[in-house]
């Protein structure tokens, strides 16, 4: 099986930045993508972004894009979303997931999931 830890959450102003990190241990392999979602309260969970690990190929959802960057770092099996830009409605628990394939941007298409990260946005 597939184990993922998220970390680097917390409470920021808006207009600043945070990195969140997630490290996958068991099962994991070149073939994979790894993703980041999120899920506010009474909303549903939605996706973020995504990497490819065989190239670091990274698709932003559109509320993401230009703040948002994804890394990775192959030898710790860790992949890093950096957010800039913070705003309000960026509050959220943020999940890491992981799927063998080409990446998704659904949550039913991942089948390993972290246990959530908070990130609150202060105004």
């Amino acid at each position: 099986q597939v184990q993922l830890v998220e970390a680097g959450g917390g409470l920021v102003q808006a207009g600043g930045s945070l990195r969140l990190a997630c490290t996958a241990s068991g099962r994991t392999c070149k073939s994979w993508a790894m993703g980041w979602f999120r899920q506010a309260p009474g909303k549903e969970r939605e996706f973020v972004a995504a990497i490819r690990w065989s190239d670091s190929r990274t698709y932003n959802a559109a509320s993401a894009s230009g703040r948002f960057t994804l890394s990775r770092d192959n030898a710790k099996n860790t992949v890093y979303l950096q957010m800039n830009s913070l705003k309000p409605e960026d509050t959220a628990v943020y999940y890491c997931a992981a799927r063998y394939g080409e990446y998704g941007v659904l949550p039913y298409e991942y089948p390993y999931w972290g246990q959530g990260t908070q990130v609150t946005v202060s105004s």
